[in-house]
Parts: C-alpha cells; sequence; structure tokens
C-alpha cells in the first residue's frame, strides 16, 4: 500500500501554503475561486483525505459542532424487519388513499418532538447543515430520550467544539455543565435564566398579529385556539400573543360589540394532535368556531384534514391558520395562512452563535430574537 498524500504534499502540488489548504478544505469561500479551484484539484489528484483527528490534536478543537434533537427520527422504535430480495414479477399494490398516519406521542419530555414527520426540525437542521460547513465544521446530529438523554447529552459534548439544544429539552443544570466545557446555545427560548446563548423567534407578536387579523378583518367572535405542549416554550408565547390579541379585541367591544368566545383545545404539534382537536370540535355537540388557530402548522394541517372529511366549507364555514410556515403549508387543501418563522435562520444563526462564542469566550451571553410574518392564504384568505 502506498504512502497516504499529506497536506503538504497538497500545498506543493497546489503551489500553495498548507495554510491556503487549510482554508480551501475548512473555509472555502474565504479563498479565491481561481486558488480554491487548483487546491480541490490537487486534492482529487492525489487522493487526499484530511485528518479529522489531527486536526483536533493540533488546533484542540474536533472541527465538529452538535445539534442535539431528543427523540428525533423515531429512534425508540423496533427496528424494521428486513426487506425479502426482490422479485420483479411479483409487486404489491396497496391503497393509501387515505394516507397513513403519524405513530403516536411518545410519553417523557421529548414526547412533542418524536414525529419522524416533524418538518420544523427539517428546516432548522438544514440551516445548521449550511452554516456549519460554511463555517469549516461539520455537524453532528444525535437524538436521545427519556433516561438515554443526559448520558447522550455528555458524549456528544466530548465530541464537538459546540453545541445547540432545543429548549426545555435538556435539563438546565446538565447545560450548565456542559457549558463550562463547550458552548451551548439555546434553540426557541428567549426567556432569561441563564448565562446560555439563546435564539428564538418573534412568537408572541406573530400569533399576536395573525389572531388580530382574524378577529378584526374577518369579524370572528368565536374561535377555538389549539394549543401546544404545556412545557413548550413556543407555545406558551404563541398561546400569550392569542390572549393579548383577544383581550384587545374584547377591550376594543367593551361599548356594547359582541365579546369574543374562545375555546382552547389540547394539542402536541403534531398532525394526529391537530386531527384529534378537530374531531372534539365536530363531536362536541357544540356549534363548530368560525375560526381555528393552532399553535403550529402540523396542527393545523390535522385540522384540515378532519374539517375536509366532514364536508366543513374552509374558509366558507370555518377559517384555519397555524404558525412556522412549513412547506406543506403550501400544498394543502385549502392552501394555509401561517406566521411564518424563519427555521432554517435559526440554525444558522445557532451555528453562528457558537463559532463567535468559541473565537470570544468571555464575551456576554446574547439573546436573538429573528423577526416573523403572517403569510395570508386561501384557508383564512384576505377579505
Amino acid at each position: 500500500m502506498t504512502k497516504a498524500p499529506t497536506v503538504y504534499d497538497v500545498a506543493a502540488h497546489a503551489g500553495v501554503s498548507i495554510a491556503t489548504v487549510s482554508r480551501v478544505l475548512r473555509r472555502p469561500d474565504d479563498v479565491r475561486a481561481e486558488t480554491r479551484a487548483r487546491v480541490l484539484d490537487s486534492v482529487r489528484t492525489l487522493g487526499y483525505v484530511p485528518s479529522g483527528a489531527a486536526r483536533g490534536l493540533a488546533g484542540r478543537r474536533h472541527g465538529v459542532l452538535g445539534l442535539f434533537l431528543p427523540g428525533h427520527d423515531g429512534i425508540d422504535e423496533p427496528e424494521p424487519a428486513r426487506p425479502a430480495a426482490a422479485d420483479a414479477g411479483r409487486i404489491p399494490l396497496i391503497d393509501d388513499s387515505e394516507g397513513r398516519t403519524a405513530p403516536p406521542a411518545l410519553p417523557g419530555p421529548a414526547r412533542h418532538w418524536s414525529s419522524p414527520s416533524n418538518l420544523y426540525f427539517d428546516e432548522v437542521l438544514r440551516g445548521a447543515e449550511v452554516e456549519s460547513w460554511r463555517r469549516g465544521f461539520a455537524l453532528m446530529v444525535a437524538a436521545g430520550r427519556g433516561s438515554s438523554r443526559d448520558v447522550m447529552v455528555n458524549d456528544i459534548a466530548g465530541r464537538v467544539d459546540g453545541l445547540a439544544v432545543l429548549a426545555r429539552t435538556v435539563p438546565d443544570e446538565l447545560l450548565a455543565h456542559v457549558s463550562r466545557r463547550i458552548p451551548v446555545v439555546v434553540l426557541a427560548d428567549s426567556r432569561p435564566g441563564d448565562d446560555l446563548d439563546h435564539v428564538s423567534v418573534d412568537n408572541v407578536a406573530g400569533m399576536r398579529a395573525l389572531t388580530e387579523f382574524v378577529l378584526e378583518r374577518h369579524g370572528v367572535r368565536d374561535v377555538a385556539y389549539v394549543a401546544g405542549p404545556a412545557d413548550s416554550p413556543d407555545e406558551a408565547d404563541r398561546h400569550r400573543g392569542f390572549d393579548e390579541a383577544v383581550g384587545a379585541a374584547g377591550a376594543r367591544d367593551a361599548g356594547g360589540g359582541a365579546p369574543v368566545r374562545v375555546r382552547v383545545e389540547p394539542g402536541d404539534f403534531s398532525r394526529d394532535g391537530g386531527r384529534r382537536a378537530g374531531e372534539a370540535l365536530l363531536t362536541s355537540g357544540e356549534e363548530l368556531p368560525r375560526a381555528v388557530v393552532c399553535a403550529n402548522d402540523q396542527t393545523a394541517l390535522g385540522v384540515l384534514d378532519v374539517l375536509g372529511r366532514a364536508g366543513v366549507d374552509v374558509p366558507g364555514r370555518v377559517l384555519v391558520a397555524g404558525f412556522d410556515g412549513i412547506e406543506a403549508g403550501r400544498f394543502s387543501t385549502p392552501r394555509l395562512t401561517t406566521v411564518r418563522q424563519p427555521m432554517g435562520e435559526l440554525g444558522r444563526v445557532a451555528v453562528r452563535s457558537i463559532v463567535e462564542r468559541l473565537a470570544d469566550p468571555g464575551r456576554p451571553p446574547q439573546r436573538v430574537t429573528l423577526p416573523v410574518e403572517v403569510l395570508l392564504r386561501e384557508s383564512c384568505p384576505v377579505r
């Protein structure tokens, strides 16, 4: 076996310094296109593969950032049976006209993040991946649930240079312990109470603006709110925004207008949870509310599923709106009115926060709140 090429071989072949080779491999956008192309051509010609272990020893870093998503992608589900060998003559035909529902929410602190179809995290993860690559880091994604959570957080913390976690899914004392070793940034919680960096979106103002539109523009005085999990900071802020809008509408009507009637249904941020809420509204024996405002889009899509099957006209009879701005809302029937939050930017800002903390460990904790916008579509249209 021939000797593996080194970074010195690549530098000599490309006619550049080893520092330039390192920048091309870790921060390619920082290098001129012509130089970058020459170095990458040398890498391919020589068959050079950089050693992550060697870089870590030399720079006292791993070159890897971590993203911890408890319960992501159903890791606790049993291993599926191995498929038999393909038989070209026997292709099964499966009636999937009704669609398949997601698995039920799991018990425990991470239950509301357990669905493998969680499109919110798909967007956050994509943003974190892109920004990590731009900054010259690899991204390690880990998942854990229940008693495995603490072990996995400690394990991943020993393998990465910084860690991003979802708010309220890892115990505060564990985050404080990990943050003494590496930078930690918390996603989706802007509330004070620790010395960590936080990245969130303007949930309160976004939900307030959406609810105000529903109540004022459509003249709604009978509205249901489908909540998220009780332990979610996003739910707390969105519920607050909803309540503020309802309270303001009631105050304006104190002189004799009809008060706003509110019904709250529990939810868990899943499409199945939205279906359960929709069924509850249909079977309660009470008249359907004029509008249903949901704590997230997946819940709203579940409500639309139920109303559509029952033949309820949306938006003619019931207005429906959500929060997040996931892609699926653009293709629902009718298309979903929503508050779009910058999910990809959440991931990108989290990575930037870690990298900046690595460069300046002593800076004060940063709390970044990203803006949102209301997208008016057919499920609750402009009048």
